[in-house]
């Protein structure tokens, strides 16, 4: 029996219409499925981690506790809530099977491996047989073709996209120490989330608004030429002048001199990815969490392709997939399948080893834009911009004539003018941040005649959505679907301790954000190379050649030098946001009531012993004895863990409930 493990419900669906049923015979094998919901497990708390006698340093966040040492960790799994039922449901399927099939999604940083393995591993399920599915998307006859050609897995340890993965979930685990820090040194009662994409994210923020704050607007002025059509002619070496009056009139006017003129043509801009997409759409007040929600629902529909890609390409057998459905689309979205007559491949556009293509409209075409409101807010912008940056690849290129010439009398003026001719795959979808030729205009005149031009230094560009995108793009930092996912959990407006702050695709900071901001000059996590450095670290272990303990182990040196660090940076951050130093108590985590707390180790002048700490998170009384009073009295008290209030401030901490 071949035991078939998908990631989710609707992948199992999609598995069962493909295969015939939830059982059966395909291709002349005996198969049953089975599905996950996503990660059924998680690493315990730090402190679990470790043996009993270390997991009061675990524990602390005291900050001579750190680093941590990774060789301590048993690296524990725990179930996550609510998953005792499927994970039953998923041992009773798979036990009895000789083979198990990881079908969960293709994912390129090995996230579906990875979540495979860890309900394999835990479950203690051992076959005599583990192979892995292939798939670009959940369409019938590529579900079909990747059961069929199965690749066999010797185990888990030689999967090295599930070890490349298991490398990257372990260092963002110890990165926590990361958050540790910066919450230690910087207010003493925010904490201050990082981590490798959400503090590159924060620093580009910080940055940009700060070159936008300290950016004054001095003009300067500077004759320039102007023609009967409005075309400027500039001359690079003018000089520029402080006042309008200083500029002297030395010249006249005088005829315009063409010359050259050139057709040239543009291709349509390249397909998008999840980032770009969110960016879009954020102008029109579609938050990047419920871009994700949305998306998802419409993929598991197979109403658009998979999300988490990597592609900015597709293959030439996905182009073949869509072609003949093209006029469906069209007409969903509103695109006149007059423009799109360019349905051949485009070598800018196509690609071999794409392995699930570029984001696109999916195999399944809705009837109407209307249909989509099932899925969430936005779908129909979703499918309406994905539809339409698709098909501007079927229409032809921009055509203009490029013409250059000069001042007759002054050479050294030039006008450059890029004159439309046939506006293409503009009048479908037109999102190139850049255009071959940047000056749009009417064809270069006759005469021109000097004038004094006013400019400016150009003006630091606010920080939006599209723009950071464009940054971490630039840097490669995290995949499309990732940056999107990570720009929702630092602008969420429920989150206790925000970072940024979106409207409608502009971002500005919360105070935990800007003390976050000034707390990471200098720091190893604060570097936007250290997602690059993880991510070629990752495909360095693909390969076999790094070994990903060696590499684990230099996080230890990263967060020695970041303490300095932000230690320094934290007192600077204060001083300039005037907030008053707090004393920064030694915190101990633990799990209390069922939800992970934070509490002070010390009550009364006492330290809490770790079989104190184990009783008082268990829900016992304790008792303390030997406690001094500011008048110096000595008492005895019995007390335990309860929630309370102090200045309109809610904590759970140590609570007295008598003197004995």
């Amino acid at each position: 029996m071949v035991g078939i493990l998908t990631e989710k419900n609707s992948a199992y669906e999609n598995f069962k219409k493909a295969l015939g049923g939830v059982s059966g015979i395909y291709n002349g094998e005996q198969f049953i499925l089975t599905h996950a919901k996503g990660h059924l497990y998680q690493f315990e708390e730090p402190y679990k981690q470790v043996d009993a006698s270390l997991s009061g340093k675990y524990k602390s966040w005291n900050i001579d506790f750190l680093p941590w040492d990774e060789k301590e960790f048993k690296w524990r799994r725990i179930k996550k809530p609510g998953s005792d039922a499927l994970l039953k449901e998923i041992y009773n399927v798979l036990s009895k099977c000789d083979e198990i099939v990881i079908a969960t999604d293709d994912d390129p940083s090995g996230e579906g491996e990875l979540l495979a393995w860890e309900i394999l591993s835990e479950l203690k399920l051992r076959p005599r047989k583990y192979s892995r599915m292939y798939f670009p998307d959940e369409a019938a006859g590529n579900i079909q073709k990747a059961f069929v050609s199965r690749k066999e897995i010797p185990s888990m340890d030689k999967d090295m996209d599930y070890i490349k993965a298991l490398y990257r979930t372990k260092w963002d685990f110890i990165s926590i120490q990361f958050t540790r820090i910066a919450t230690i040194f910087g207010d003493g009662r925010s904490v201050l989330r990082q981590g490798r994409l959400k503090s590159a994210m924060v620093w580009l923020v910080g940055e940009q608004l700060k070159a936008v704050s300290e950016y004054k607007k001095t003009p300067f002025y500077q004759t320039r030429f102007k023609d009967e059509n409005g075309n400027v002619y500039t001359n690079n070496s003018e000089e520029k002048y402080k006042n309008k009056s200083d500029v002297p009139s030395k010249y006249k006017p005088s005829g315009v001199v063409v010359d050259s003129k050139e057709i040239k043509s543009q291709p349509p801009g390249k397909l998008l990815d999840l980032a770009a997409l969110s960016s879009i759409l954020s102008a029109k007040g579609i938050k990047a969490s419920e871009l994700l929600a949305t998306y998802q629902k419409m993929y598991e529909d197979q109403i658009v392709s998979y999300p988490r890609t990597e592609d900015k390409k597709i293959t030439i057998d996905q182009f073949n997939e869509l072609l003949p459905k093209i006029d469906a689309i069209a007409n969903v979205v509103g695109v006149k399948t007059s423009l799109l007559t360019h349905r051949i491949p485009r070598k800018t556009h196509i690609s071999t080893g794409c392995a699930h293509g570029a984001n696109r409209p999916g195999p399944v075409v809705p009837k109407s834009l209307a249909d989509l409101k099932k899925y969430g807010k936005g779908a129909a912008e979703i499918y309406t911009t994905l539809a339409k940056n698709y098909l501007a690849m079927l229409a032809e290129d921009y055509e203009y004539e490029f013409q250059k010439g000069h001042i007759e009398m002054y050479p050294e003026f030039i006008g450059k003018i890029a004159v439309p001719k046939k506006i293409g795959y503009k009048a479908v979808f037109n999102y190139a941040d850049d255009d071959e030729e940047k000056t749009i205009g009417k064809e270069l005149g006759k005469t021109a005649s000097p004038f004094i031009h006013e400019g400016f230094a150009k003006k630091p560009t606010v920080p939006t959505q599209k723009w950071l995108m464009k940054q971490l793009e630039k840097y490669d930092v995290g995949t499309g679907a990732t940056r999107v996912s990570t720009y929702s959990e630092v602008t969420d407006e429920s989150a206790k301790f925000p970072l940024l702050v979106d409207k409608k695709g502009k971002i500005t900071m919360t105070q935990c954000g800007e003390m976050s901001y000034r707390i990471l000059p200098g720091t190893n996590i604060g570097n936007i190379k250290i997602t690059e450095q993880v991510m070629l670290n990752m495909k360095e272990i693909a390969a076999g050649k790094s070994d990903p303990e060696k590499l684990l182990a230099e996080i230890r040196e990263l967060v020695k030098h970041d303490i300095e660090v932000m230690k320094k940076n934290g007192a600077a951050m204060r001083t300039a946001l005037s907030i008053k130093p707090v004393e920064i108590k030694d915190k101990v985590v633990g799990e209390w009531k069922g939800k992970t707390i934070r509490i002070s180790s010390v009550w009364g002048g006492h330290t809490f012993t770790n079989e104190e700490l184990n009783d008082l998170f268990a829900g016992k009384s304790i008792k303390l004895t030997g406690i001094r009073s500011k008048e110096g009295n000595v008492y005895n008290v019995i007390g335990k863990l309860a929630e309370q209030e102090y200045k309109g401030h809610k904590f759970i901490g140590f609570q007295r409930e008598k003197y004995v």
